[in-house]
């Protein structure tokens, strides 16, 4: 273990951190003379210092990082980014945050979750409202994914720190022979889509700030708005529309949009099974939602059914935490329908939260297989992707991915109950916060604001594991990981 180089590369993660962070909240600041300037100012000082003073010491310790190494590296920037990312939460009189509530606001934001300790968001400084978007989009892809792409420092350890923040239980895929140029490749897809992104909901009718600031946590699948009745705030089902493509367009794969824009063609996407199961789960989700709200309960009228119905199945299936409605207070079985959802997220390599299409994909596979295995004990039954064989490696890997998942679930999920929450609560809170979704429901569906100092910090941790897909964090507890 290269402890000395590790921090010397979290020093300089920091610096660029705070550049790109604290400084153009406060440029907004100035633009909308919101006074609110002086605590990005404050914060990028004690970001940057302290990032500067420990590259310094350690300037000298530079070597190649190894498989632990890129672990260790990004759990810690990730834990010190959430850290000082709530800097500039606390001296603002008017958010009043304790310690425990900036955190929880913080990591909310680079883990793309969307859950919010934050009532009365439209009367927020613009530059506060901005700061969080960005903290968001910023996470959607990964600050580690965009620090290998524009510091060259990294030289080849690039490559495991790329590994250790990639959702999906493929980890070595690459679009081009280097990972630089595949994380650059990844960001520029990111951005050219926010562009698109924020010129479309313009056109649709939001102001600029609105339709850049949302674009920022539609793309990055966050869920964070401007406004505490989210998208519902526009009431336009124009924008709506904009946010369910774009919400389904960011939880795709972004190596299928690499070869779109490479290849010019959208072959690939009918081609690949994992997006043809994401497209199916979405398009089953909001017809059965659309049969319970029309024909079983009556709730609204035919057009208003399907608009609901599609705008809130697409936003909680892909993990993003819009709102159009109050789906907790939908009858019958609906919200915890919806809310399951959740659990799949997005396709692997996209910014969509939860367990991955592809993982669950396999699991059905998995169990169908089995259940052939029994009615023909000797025959040999592959599991195929894309016409491909899947190595029983990657089946293992998501077996043992699924129960890890079950057992950290239930371990948050008793945590809370002792320390005072009821179950509903905190079995919908664990989830949402596990699978990077943001709303719950029961004392969550709206904010997190009510819970306790230590439910929110467990909380913190919680998107932590989902944002790194548990491993990650998890393998710094075993023995085997500090063993020479």
């Amino acid at each position: 273990m290269h402890f000395r180089a590790i921090l010397r590369i979290v020093g300089s993660l920091m610096m660029m951190f705070s550049c790109v962070s604290m400084v153009p909240p406060w440029l907004f600041s100035l633009l909308f003379d919101d006074k609110a300037g002086v605590v990005f100012l404050q914060a990028f000082g004690y970001t940057f210092s302290t990032g500067l003073v420990v590259w310094f010491i350690l300037r000298k310790y530079t070597t190649e990082l190894s498989i632990k190494d890129g672990f260790v590296v990004t759990v810690l920037f990730y834990l010190s980014l959430g850290t000082f990312g709530a800097l500039p939460f606390l001296p603002d009189e008017g958010l009043g945050l304790s310690l425990p509530d900036a955190i929880f606001e913080s990591f909310s934001g680079l883990t793309t979750t969307g859950a919010t300790v934050l009532t009365g968001i439209d009367e927020l400084a613009p530059s506060i409202l901005y700061y969080r978007q960005q903290l968001q989009w910023l996470g959607g892809m990964g600050i580690i994914v965009l620090a290998v792409a524009i510091l060259p420092l990294l030289g080849v350890g690039g490559m495991q720190l790329y590994r250790a923040e990639a959702p999906g239980p493929a980890k070595d895929s690459k679009l081009t022979p280097r990972i630089q140029q595949t994380a650059l490749a990844l960001w520029w897809i990111y951005l050219g889509l926010t562009l698109i992104c924020a010129c479309a909901y313009w056109i649709a009718g939001m102001s600029w700030f609105d339709a850049l600031c949302h674009s920022f946590s539609t793309v990055a699948i966050g869920g964070f708005s401007t406004h505490d009745a989210s998208i519902g705030y526009f009431n336009s089902p124009l924008i709506e529309f904009v946010a369910i493509l774009f919400m389904v367009i960011s939880g795709i794969n972004f190596g299928l949009h690499y070869f779109a824009f490479k290849e010019r063609t959208i072959a690939h996407y009918v081609a690949d099974s994992e997006v043809r199961f994401y497209l199916a789960l979405l398009f089953a989700g909001t017809v059965i939602t659309f049969i319970v709200l029309f024909f079983f309960s009556h709730t609204y009228g035919f057009f208003t059914s399907i608009r609901y119905s599609l705008f809130e199945v697409v936003s909680i299936f892909t993990t993003t935490g819009y709102a159009t409605a109050q789906f907790d207070a939908w009858p019958n079985m609906l919200p915890y329908f919806i809310f399951y959802g959740s659990f799949v997220g997005g396709c692997a390599a996209s910014t969509g939260g939860g367990m991955k299409v592809i993982r669950v994909m396999l699991l059905c596979k998995q169990g169908i297989r089995e259940i052939h295995r029994l009615i023909h004990p000797n025959a040999i039954f592959p599991i195929k992707l894309n016409r491909a064989t899947i190595p029983n490696s990657i089946i293992d890997a998501v077996w043992g991915f699924f129960a890890i998942y079950i057992f950290v679930y239930i371990s948050i999920l008793l945590v809370l109950l002792a320390v005072g929450l009821d179950f509903v609560t905190a079995f919908f809170a664990v989830g949402a916060c596990l699978n990077n979704l943001g709303p719950g429901l029961g004392d969550v569906a709206t904010h997190y604001g009510n819970l306790s100092a230590v439910a929110k910090l467990l909380l913190s941790l919680t998107m932590i594991l989902g944002r790194l897909e548990i491993f990650t964090l998890l393998v710094l507890f075993t023995p085997m990981f500090w063993r020479k």
